[in-house]
């Protein structure tokens, strides 16, 4: 199965996104996703600024590649490379916490529905296990006894610069940033723009408010003004985060997503408007509903990315692969769960992609 390369998916309107998440650091997961999404055809993998997270990526991207090399007969024999893209913030923001509690303060009769209601495992008998939680916050309001609490980071971009530089590296910033945040946007940019002509493509992130279109023009302003008057040397991406880390809650999430979509791109910005916050299967039938696609429209979104949907799709298939004794963890071993963890990423890929799917085995989610 051949697909545009990513660049021109974002001119076309079929662009797709992966995000692992900015503060998820599952290492097999994240491999596996990477393996599993690029196959399918994904344009770009978002994930967090850390060396031990890129270096997990890239490995699952060239086995991805490798696999289509080696077998043709599972319709994957061109793939492209989807675009590395890592995420940093520029003060507090959900997507850079963690949560965290003593179990040794839970009662022994708790029914622990914190437990129940994590979408990524993240809790267990001692407590959240650091590197699978994101940050959603969905335990934080179940705990009978308001235990759990949140910790904050800050990706610090001097640590990702070097990679901005070699062939191989980064190709893709996102940054996530809220209105009234623009002198700290602005340090950030300042510490970015001396080595931003690397990029292919840099993503702007913001949740709604009165303010944020004059908000995102400030921002364009920033940024145009490091390379006035010649044209940004990277694509530019608005991305409206809807509902935040909440697409696989319900069907529902994704009219945020696309209420705050169709609000940018009334506005006219500069740049290319992607979906996310609340997109899972009902995203896109909803925006070709509204006309919101190519070609029913001569001004479109330019393409969708999946979160927390996208990763709640395969975490069956990384169960069953955790409980094998041979090669736990790698997918690429055990063809049957490759297999079927690519079709389902194609299901969801090829929505935007303009391919036949079907989202009805998937109501379970939803």
């Amino acid at each position: 199965m051949q697909y545009s390369s990513p660049l021109n998916s974002l001119a076309k309107g079929t662009w797709f996104k992966l995000i692992c998440g900015a503060s998820f650091g599952h290492l097999p997961a994240i491999r596996n996703l990477a393996i599993a999404y690029t196959l399918a055809g994904a344009d770009c993998i978002d994930v967090a600024a850390d060396l031990a997270v890129i270096t997990a990526t890239k490995d699952g991207i060239k086995v991805a590649q490798k696999l289509a090399l080696a077998d043709q007969t599972q319709g994957y024999s061109v793939v492209n490379m989807p675009l590395l893209m890592v995420s940093l913030n520029d003060g507090t923001d959900p997507h850079f916490r963690k949560a965290e509690f003593d179990a040794a303060r839970c009662p022994a009769d708790c029914s622990r529905p914190c437990e129940r209601i994590c979408p990524a495992d993240a809790i267990g008998a001692t407590g959240v296990i650091d590197a699978r939680c994101y940050g959603c916050g969905r335990c934080l309001p179940i705990c009978p006894l308001g235990l759990i609490t949140t910790r904050d980071q800050t990706a610090t971009p001097s640590s990702i610069i070097p990679y901005l530089t070699q062939a191989d590296g980064i190709d893709a910033i996102e940054i996530h940033t809220q209105t009234g945040h623009l002198e700290d946007f602005q340090r950030l940019w300042n510490t970015l723009s001396p080595v931003a002509h690397h990029l292919k493509l840099l993503a702007i992130s913001c949740p709604d408010s009165s303010e944020l279109i004059a908000y995102l023009r400030s921002i364009h302003a920033t940024i145009a003004a490091t390379y006035h008057p010649h044209p940004l040397p990277f694509k530019l991406v608005w991305q409206t985060d809807g509902r935040p880390m909440s697409g696989d809650i319900g069907a529902g999430t994704t009219h945020a997503a696309i209420k705050l979509g169709e609000k940018v791109l009334a506005a006219n910005l500069p740049g290319y408007v992607q979906l996310a916050g609340g997109t899972n299967h009902y995203t896109v039938p909803k925006l070709r509903e509204r006309q919101l696609l190519p070609p029913t429209s001569d001004k479109y979104v330019h393409g969708v990315a999946y979160g927390s949907y996208a990763r709640v799709l395969l975490a069956p298939i990384f169960d069953e692969l955790d409980l094998l004794d041979d090669n736990p963890g790698k997918l690429e071993s055990h063809p049957n769960l490759l297999s079927t963890a690519v079709s389902i990423a194609r299901d969801l890929v090829g929505q935007i992609k303009g391919k036949t799917t079907n989202i009805s085995y998937r109501a379970h989610l939803i």
